[in-house]
């Protein structure tokens, strides 16, 4: 049951997280920057609600899971070269901390 929540989930997630990195992705991949950081805020939130682990498996791993993306994340950042690229992964993972720190906070 717990694989087909997550399978589920993530049949949400992934085609969401595509959709938005297509329509605002540009120079700056600012689609994946904002994938990854709303998912990010979405797990800390779900993981404050103390959800059951049906709905922790379909939300926080399926959905979260599929609309974060770390392989387009490390694509994007080693293509932006040294300063580019250290630049987006800087923003990345502090951006993705804060968010999470919030939603947990809020939940």
């Amino acid at each position: 049951m717990t694989a087909l929540l997550v399978a589920l989930g993530a049949a949400v997630g992934a085609p969401l997280r595509l959709l938005l990195a297509h329509t605002v992705d540009g120079r700056l991949h600012r689609g994946t920057l904002a994938a990854n950081v709303t998912g990010s805020f979405l797990l800390g939130l779900f993981s404050a609600l103390g959800l059951s682990g049906h709905a922790m498996a379909l939300l926080g791993t399926g959905f979260c899971g599929g609309f974060t993306t770390y392989s387009s994340f490390a694509v994007q950042a080693y293509a932006g070269g040294r300063r580019a690229g250290s630049t987006y992964v800087v923003a990345t993972v502090g951006l993705s901390l804060a968010a999470c720190a919030l939603g947990f906070a809020l939940g």
